[in-house]
């Protein structure tokens, strides 16, 4: 483990390899598991202001969930997730080419909202698990995601590198760049050995 400030962060941030390979996936990290995306609070908010931009995206049946329970929901531990539909996929997935994508951030790409899609879901594989004094920054290890690893490997992209643009929306910049340095010596002292 590796701290910066108050974080805690593993060394498979830095040591495993992943890129994303919807091709081969199909988007199934949208589909499975046993609760929508984590959620903040202040996603929440998001979420219900840009609702009625989003929901032209969506499936009617994913329309009727949401209409129905709402943009979250609490899941079985308490948290607050986004809805699925019939206890599988998220309620704002939509399908592009039989594959899984988020409705969020087509209506983002489109330029309809501003909102990327929920935080936990732009950090994929990685998980944040937040406690008074620190927070966990955790790589996720699932047998969905193999395809993603073996791209990963075969363009030598670590997770970090992979996430980028994620961590430093979550983080900033300056955490970005500290993982980096962090990197640097990681490799300088695999090297040494």
């Amino acid at each position: 483990m590796i701290q910066i400030d108050d974080k805690i962060i593993s060394k498979d941030i830095f040591e495993k390899q992943f890129i994303c390979d919807l091709n081969a996936c199909k988007g199934a990290c949208c589909v499975e598991g046993d609760s929508g995306a984590p959620l903040k609070d202040k996603e929440v908010e998001i979420l219900n202001e840009i609702y009625p931009l989003v929901r032209p995206y969506l499936s009617e049946k994913s329309q009727e969930v949401i209409d129905d329970v709402g943009v979250s929901v609490l899941d079985a531990d308490g948290d607050l997730t986004t809805p699925l539909i019939n206890n599988k996929e998220c309620a704002f997935v939509i399908l592009d080419d039989g594959i899984s994508k988020c409705g969020i951030e087509k209506a983002n790409f489109d330029k309809k909202i501003s909102f990327k899609k929920p935080i936990s879901c732009h950090l994929f594989p990685i998980r944040i698990s937040e406690y008074k004094e620190f927070h966990a920054i955790n790589y996720e290890s699932i047998d969905i995601c193999s395809p993603a690893c073996s791209l990963g490997k075969e363009m030598s992209m670590p997770v970090y590198k992979f996430l980028k643009h994620p961590l430093i929306r979550r983080y900033g910049k300056e955490f970005y760049n500290d993982i980096t340095k962090i990197a640097k010596l990681l490799d300088e002292e695999k090297k040494a050995i």
